[in-house]
């Protein structure tokens, strides 16, 4: 699918506040409510937006921590079995294959140091880790949802 600069537009407004209506994305990129709902539609329809969410700041649920964590595993294991292995562990909320010697890199999030401290321990019992390698988030200075060409 093609997308012009206004369905890049109209996708970056959704971005940055999904509950904006047809009238205000249309008022922001030129174009009529029913307009913008029509291209939304097919938008959704292409696969393009896959889901609407909210986005919750975790520490005013309680998630203080978090860190990033390098596995890697012993001998070869397939992407769809790490995705096994991490589904389970809830302060996973989001792992990336990546390149170098670690063979994924794993998002995680928990109330404080001693919840982490639980979380990577089953992270690390796992079938298959040879090792890990743990990096704590002091602070986060950027954090954008996407990135539509340029635009959050």
């Amino acid at each position: 699918m093609q997308l012009d600069s206004i369905d890049h537009h109209i996708i970056s407004c959704l971005i940055e506040d999904a509950r904006s209506s047809f009238r205000e994305i249309g008022e922001s990129v030129g174009l009529s409510a029913p307009a913008v709902k029509r291209r939304v539609d097919r938008l959704r329809a292409e696969g393009v937006i896959t889901g609407f969410t909210a986005r919750v700041d975790p520490g005013s649920v309680g998630w203080h921590t978090e860190a990033f964590v390098a596995v890697t595993y012993g001998g070869n294991i397939t992407p769809t079995r790490i995705r096994a292995i991490l589904t389970p562990i809830a302060e996973v909320v989001a792992a990336y294959t990546v390149s170098g010697d670690a063979d994924v890199l794993v998002h995680v999030r928990a109330a404080d140091m001693a919840h982490f401290e639980q979380a990577l321990e089953r992270l690390r019992a796992a079938d298959g880790v040879a090792r890990t390698e743990s990096r704590i988030v002091l602070s986060t200075l950027l954090d954008r949802p996407n990135v539509v060409d340029g635009r959050a």
